[in-house]
């Protein structure tokens, strides 16, 4: 894994681990990624209501790179029942920026997001 990503897993982690609320798991999540991770220009998670995605939280709101950006993951966030209930989409300006350890570690934080939507 790449340094820059686990520091934002750890602070991520800690607070899933902490139970804070989910909105606040939502906020750390955008803010760790995109102030520790260099390369991460954009983040945001997604949380399906019927047939909408509604944006619960972004590194940003008024601009998401969706124009910009050269290199973009989405990782759905499930809930223990293995229902997709929403997505976490990770942006970067950069065409080669992320490698296979960076998508290991936010798949990790995208499941751990997961599992804490069904418990809150």
């Amino acid at each position: 894994m790449s340094i820059p990503t686990d520091v934002a897993s750890l602070q991520i982690m800690a607070h899933v681990y902490k139970r804070a609320s989910l909105q606040s798991i939502f906020d750390k999540t955008v803010e760790s990624l995109v102030e520790q991770v260099p390369y991460i220009d954009w983040v945001g998670i997604y949380m399906y209501e019927n047939l909408n995605h509604k944006l619960v939280a972004a590194s940003c709101l008024e601009d998401d790179l969706k124009w910009e950006c050269n290199g973009e993951l989405k990782f759905p966030i499930k809930n223990a029942a293995g229902e997709e209930t929403g997505m976490m989409i990770v942006r970067s300006r950069q065409p080669i920026a992320f490698d296979v350890t960076d998508v290991s570690t936010l798949e990790t934080i995208a499941s751990a997001i997961g599992q804490e939507s069904l418990v809150s």
